[in-house]
């Protein structure tokens, strides 16, 4: 049997485990509960983009949701963290990243990836499902660049003066795959000042798919407390 590729796994295990926990699995730990939460999410997705059902499972569908946005909605809302979601300042790759829209565990938005660093550079493994295509069989061009922006951003943050994205410049090679393992490399090429220079690939398999150079902009750790107090008093007036 040929041996799974790691996004592979990480992309059927999530699956999997989100429909042992939608179909009533009860003893999951409740500090677990956010990542049984965007699990579901997650593979809800996925199928409300394949569906062929008739309408009374869709209606089905659509009620429960419904029903699991009226146990939300009624708050406290916030930010359960305490930094920022994004990779270019929360770390390699341990930092407050877990609500990512395009890494985060904690967020159903993004594919299950799998992160790994080394003194240069960064690598991610991913695979993206039909909730993510653009062209037919293909992923979004948007969220290629999405992922490149993720990636660079933890590959400048090794400079140990991470910034924030100044230009992102994107090469597409080839339409990238759904369904298929990626590879994404950023690496950290250098430094001049407050400007962060990195370059990066997306791999599936031995075919180059795109290719990006990112320009970072150093800024004063101040400056991420800053936003963070903005958006704390935002939900506080929610």
């Amino acid at each position: 049997m040929t041996e799974q590729h790691p996004a592979e796994k990480a992309f059927r295990s999530g699956i999997q485990r989100a429909l042992l926990e939608v179909r009533g699995a009860n003893d999951i730990p409740a500090e677990n509960a956010r990542q049984r939460l965007a699990s579901a999410l997650r593979a809800a997705l996925q199928y409300a983009a394949t569906s062929m059902a008739d309408d009374e499972p869709i209606l089905k569908a659509a009620e429960l949701i419904e029903q699991a946005t009226s146990h939300l909605e009624p708050g406290p809302h916030g930010r359960p963290y305490h930094g920022s979601a994004e990779g270019a300042v929360g770390g390699v790759p341990n930092g407050f990243t877990s609500y990512s829209p395009v890494t985060g565990p904690l967020n159903a938005l993004a594919s299950v990836v799998n992160l790994s660093a080394g003194d240069n550079e960064v690598v991610a493994d991913v695979i993206y499902g039909d909730a993510y295509e653009g062209p037919p069989g293909h992923l979004h061009g948007g969220l290629v660049a999405a992922i490149f922006d993720e990636v660079l951003g933890f590959a400048q943050a090794l400079s140990g003066a991470p910034g924030m994205t100044g230009k992102l410049e994107i090469t597409y090679r080839a339409p990238t795959p759904l369904h298929v393992p990626l590879r994404v490399v950023g690496r950290y090429d250098r430094i001049e000042g407050r400007k962060i220079f990195t370059t990066g690939t997306i791999h599936a398999g031995d075919r180059l798919c795109a290719e990006a150079k990112g320009l970072f902009i150093s800024v004063r750790p101040e400056m991420f407390g800053g936003l963070g107090q903005i958006r704390d008093q935002q939900h506080s007036t929610d």
